[in-house]
């Protein structure tokens, strides 16, 4: 048996790296599992693996199983509501990539990206890009946003992959860690990776001048070493972000400022902060010692998340 790292993953077959260097395309057998939720991918990048090589096959390996995970990114599938997509496994940390314009900036879709790290304590950076085009209409919104994450614990940086500017700043965080990097189409994730990485050149996203959102360019997600130390995992440009394995409460305790100022609420660590007495959020909401943005988007999700609960438990 032999042991290695996913690299790459393209759906049906994966990559693996063994501990002397070599790639091997390889692809699984029998069915893996996590903790009963159904997956689309139940193998991802940064999964430690055991394999053999199949007999009769030019180079080719069957993954028998999985090492235990220190942790997993996942999200709902985009294609089948009823089950999982995992992003990546074994990261130290993440990265999401945003942009207050070209195209015009989603708050919301950060909010959502946090909800995904926070129940693995996964530090999470927000890396604003394209500060170039920043004018006097973008550099407020920019400053309002880092004020308002930092104040809740999360790292901000502002940079421009077309301009290289806080690029140092980026490799200091990304050295000797495995980052998972991801932000929705059109936020330039590939220019910067590529500013990053400049020998790998990855397809760089192309804004559509009608919708002014962006084409997807990479399909899948792939690890790569970088030249002074670490790696980062490359993931597909997502649109959309849905969680169908969170409860309401799950939600309630992943908004990290909500979760403290829950100990004062009157129902605690039970309260979602939505029309209960002497909730302590809602106090701290109006008393602007908690974002209206944040519990906005809060709000939204788990509406979202309760009426999917609720289709779900009447499918099963």
């Amino acid at each position: 048996m032999l042991n290695g790292l996913v690299i790459k993953s393209t759906g049906s077959w994966y990559d693996v790296k063994l501990d002397d260097g070599k790639v091997v395309p390889s692809r699984i057998i029998g069915k893996f599992k996590i903790k009963g939720l159904r997956t689309t991918n139940p193998v991802a990048v940064g999964d430690k693996v055991k394999l053999i090589i199949e007999e009769g096959e030019e180079g080719t390996g069957l993954i028998k199983s999985i090492e235990k995970r220190n942790n997993y990114v996942a999200r709902q599938s985009p294609r089948k509501k009823h089950e999982i997509h995992l992003l990546a496994s074994n990261v130290d940390q993440a990265m999401v990539i945003v942009t207050v314009i070209e195209p015009m900036l989603k708050q919301g879709f950060i909010d959502r990206f946090l909800v995904m790290t926070e129940p693995f304590n996964i530090p999470t950076t927000i890396v604003f890009n394209k500060s170039d085009l920043y004018g006097d209409d973008e550099m407020p919104i920019y400053l309002y946003l880092k004020e308002l994450y930092e104040k809740i614990g999360y790292q901000v940086m502002l940079v421009s992959a077309e301009q290289k500017l806080g690029l140092d700043e980026l490799k200091a965080f990304l050295k000797d860690k495995n980052t998972l990097v991801s932000g929705q189409s059109g936020v330039g994730k590939s220019s910067l990776v590529n500013s990053l990485l400049p020998d790998l050149g990855l397809k760089t996203t192309i804004l559509s001048d009608f919708s002014g959102k962006g084409q997807h360019t990479t399909t899948f997600a792939e690890m790569f070493e970088l030249d002074f130390g670490g790696h980062i995992i490359d993931t597909p440009g997502i649109k959309t972000l849905s969680f169908n394995f969170l409860s309401p409460m799950d939600l309630a305790h992943n908004f990290r400022e909500f979760f403290e100022a829950s100990e004062d609420c009157k129902f605690g660590g039970s309260c979602l902060h939505r029309n209960e007495p002497h909730c302590a959020v809602k106090e701290a909401i109006e008393n602007e010692e908690i974002s209206d943005l944040r519990y906005a988007n809060y709000m939204a999700l788990l509406e979202e998340i309760e009426e999917q609960n609720y289709w779900e438990r009447r499918k099963t």
